[in-house]
């Protein structure tokens, strides 16, 4: 096999390091096609980045059923003890861009794809439990809170804490990212999370409601404010590479997914909104039941093909695996693959890193990039046996009922979060109330500070208190 250099159309070339030129001196020649497209290729190297999550490291491997799901799901995956399933995972950070430091406080996302014998299934989660809004409308303000002035183009805490100040459900979500768990110490050391309610059906029609919880093996480990800084400075890419080099050394994390379970009807009935992302289940109510053991044991050999073109989708789902009447969940159901097709094209999911190993029929045709298509219709019904509809793949329904219109959510926003502050440890509650007073500390505004403290202080009083004296605030503005 020879190993000649050629232009993408295979055509030999003879000098790749002078260009084609009208003597010694030039001028360069329009007819000098391997340079042409060279230059041409490389001003468009370069694709969109995502729009949240545009930084991250992830890796490939395998998932292992230690304890057989079949009496809650008929999910193929969840099927059988000992099964395997191929898998690939995505970490990242929410808000920074590509080049962003890996150490920032910021939410991580924690992002799966199962290829399984029923097509792709992408658990698309983060590592917390919870989120800042519940409702999809809120979703493109949030971002643009946490990116970028307008004006002067700097990342601003007057932003995000003005957006989180007049959103009170964020308030539990604010606490765990200002908490120790704000900055992993590697994305082998933090848990993942599906964040949202999700339903399983088994065979016989039955339907649970289930929460995913990845464990990670390898113990959370967190850094400092301060060591996360010097960490920025010395290498912006810390955790990307703690993942790389220990897999590259035969230290393979792993992380044991568990599920909470919960009843269709109690479910329905819980003392809290299972379908709101800004609150979690007990599991002192519901505990945890382990499903299986995900371990990571393969880097990418092309970071661009296996990585950056990777695209997920909480849509991505297998029979006996629904989605629930969280409305979060829904609006992400429509915008993640239509980022992909933004950024990606229409076909981005004939790209072998997102292209499941059953074998795909549908009429879908054309648009960019496409390839292996065969001279079989595009339209159906047809008379020529064209792809057939599975009966059996119908999802279990959900009763619904009531009035269209714009409703509002449970206005407990503040009991969750108060709860959380009180299971930290006094020096947990200490770092947290250092961390919310250089972090809002920066804010000018006043309103936002006393805004954003009322907010403390009606999921617990002593919370507020000590912010407010942190930030040198005046009670009689707070109570």
């Amino acid at each position: 096999m020879t190993n000649n250099l050629t232009t993408n159309a295979g055509q030999p070339i003879a000098d790749n390091q002078n260009s084609l030129t009208a003597g010694s001196r030039g001028p360069v020649l329009i007819q000098d096609y391997a340079l042409l497209e060279k230059l041409a290729h490389f001003n468009r190297e370069r694709i969109p980045e995502r729009v949240v999550h545009a930084k991250g490291a992830g890796a490939k491997g395998i998932f292992t059923l230690t304890n057989d799901m079949s009496p809650f799901t008929k999910a193929d995956l969840f099927n059988g003890v000992g099964k395997n399933t191929p898998l690939i995972v995505r970490f990242s950070q929410v808000a920074g861009e590509a080049g962003y430091p890996d150490t920032y406080r910021d939410v991580r996302g924690f992002a799966v794809k199962f290829y399984t014998q029923e097509g792709n299934y992408d658990i698309v989660g983060n590592n917390t439990p919870v989120f800042f809004i519940h409702d999809p409308l809120k979703f493109p303000d949030f971002i643009h809170s946490q990116k970028r002035h307008p004006k002067t183009h700097a990342r601003s805490a007057e932003m995000q804490w003005d957006f989180w100040s007049h959103s009170p459900e964020s308030v539990h979500q604010v606490t765990m990212l200002m908490g120790d768990r704000g900055i992993p110490a590697s994305y082998r050391m933090m848990h993942g999370f599906g964040s949202h309610t999700f339903k399983w059906v088994n065979q016989a029609g039955e339907a649970f409601f289930i929460k995913y919880h990845f464990k990670t093996n390898q113990g959370v480990k967190n850094l400092s404010n301060d060591l996360a800084e010097q960490l920025a400075g010395k290498n912006t890419d810390y955790l990307q590479d703690d993942l790389y080099q220990a897999i590259e050394a035969g230290d393979f994390p792993s992380w044991t997914l568990y599920v909470q379970i919960l009843p269709y009807e109690e479910g329905l009935n819980y003392k809290y909104d299972i379908f709101d992302v800004t609150k979690v289940v007990s599991q002192k109510d519901y505990p945890l039941i382990e499903v299986g053991t995900m371990t990571l044991d393969q880097n990418f050999t092309n970071n661009f093909e296996e990585l950056e073109q990777l695209a997920f989708s909480p849509a991505n789902l297998v029979p006996g695996i629904e989605t629930s009447m969280d409305k979060l969940l829904q609006g992400r159901l429509f915008a993640y693959k239509d980022a992909h097709r933004y950024r990606l094209g229409a076909n981005y999911e004939n790209l072998k890193v997102n292209k499941p190993l059953v074998e795909v029929h549908n009429y879908e045709r054309d648009g960019l990039m496409a390839s292996g298509q065969t001279d079989e219709v595009n339209y159906e019904p047809n008379s020529f046996n064209g792809p057939k509809e599975v009966p059996s793949a119908k999802i279990s329904g959900d009763a619904v009922h009531g009035e269209t219109g714009n409703y509002g959510y449970d206005t407990d926003y503040y009991s969750a979060a108060g709860k959380l502050y009180r299971l930290f440890t006094p020096e947990e509650q200490t770092r947290l109330i250092e961390t919310i007073a250089l972090n809002l500390g920066q804010v000018k505004n006043k309103e936002i500070q006393i805004r954003q403290t009322k907010q403390f202080y009606l999921a617990d009083p002593e919370y507020g208190e000590r912010v407010a004296n942190a930030l040198d605030l005046n009670m009689d503005d707070i109570i």
